[in-house]
């Protein structure tokens, strides 16, 4: 059975292979996130920059969930039920475009911590009246060049209407940089979820302090 408590959410670090430097590894960078303290770490590895082969996918989270279950973080896997399936993986996070919500909830809900993205009141307010869903995922709060398709910004105004008309806890994302932190915790959402923020310090133990350190309300 699956196990969600929404402080996992606190510093919850996403990555794949096209979000890395040149000759950096990716289990390497995650490796010292999870000494540095994140909370949650999802492997999304998809767009033209990813290095990946297909047949890389299975071995490398398998590599990266074995690296989480080392430092007892949840492992999640984005928009592939059959991947984290095939990984054990501890979460599954689905988009509006992704896997239809109401089959991912079937398929893994009982065994897998299910996070939705949301970037807007309508698809809350949906999202709302379907069992099995644990947390949303909201943004992007500001500028991001982590995702091609991602939505309009919301800013913290967007993401505060959005707490505030959610029965699930919601993490924050997109474009957050270390000193948005405390505005984003003043809206009571549950954390925030980054990409480059982490992938790109220069100090993870800095970053992922300064991120669990936010005054969260979990």
């Amino acid at each position: 059975m699956k196990k969600f408590n929404a402080k996992l959410l606190e510093a919850y670090f996403i990555c794949g292979t096209q979000d890395l430097q040149p000759k950096e590894n990716l289990p390497t960078v995650l490796e010292q996130a999870l000494k540095a303290g994140i909370t949650a770490f999802q492997f999304r590895d998809k767009g033209q920059n990813s290095t990946l082969a297909v047949s890389e996918r299975v071995p490398m989270a398998q590599k990266l969930h074995q690296l989480c279950q080392k430092h007892h973080v949840p492992f999640f896997v984005d928009d592939d039920v059959a991947l984290a399936k095939a990984v054990d993986a501890e979460g599954i996070h689905v988009g509006q475009s992704d896997e239809a919500i109401t089959q991912v909830v079937t398929e893994v809900g009982q065994k897998m911590i299910v996070g939705y993205s949301c970037s807007n009141l309508a698809e809350i307010v949906k999202a709302n009246t379907i069992s099995g869903i644990d947390y949303y995922g909201c943004g992007p709060i500001f500028a991001t060049q982590s995702k091609d398709d991602a939505s309009p910004v919301i800013g913290i105004p967007g993401l505060r209407q959005l707490v505030q008309n959610s029965n699930r806890p919601i993490v924050a994302i997109g474009g957050i940089k270390e000193e948005d932190l405390p505005a984003i915790a003043q809206t009571q959402a549950a954390g925030a979820a980054v990409i480059s923020l982490i992938a790109q310090s220069s100090n993870y133990q800095q970053t992922i302090q300064a991120i669990r350190n936010a005054p969260w309300i979990n």
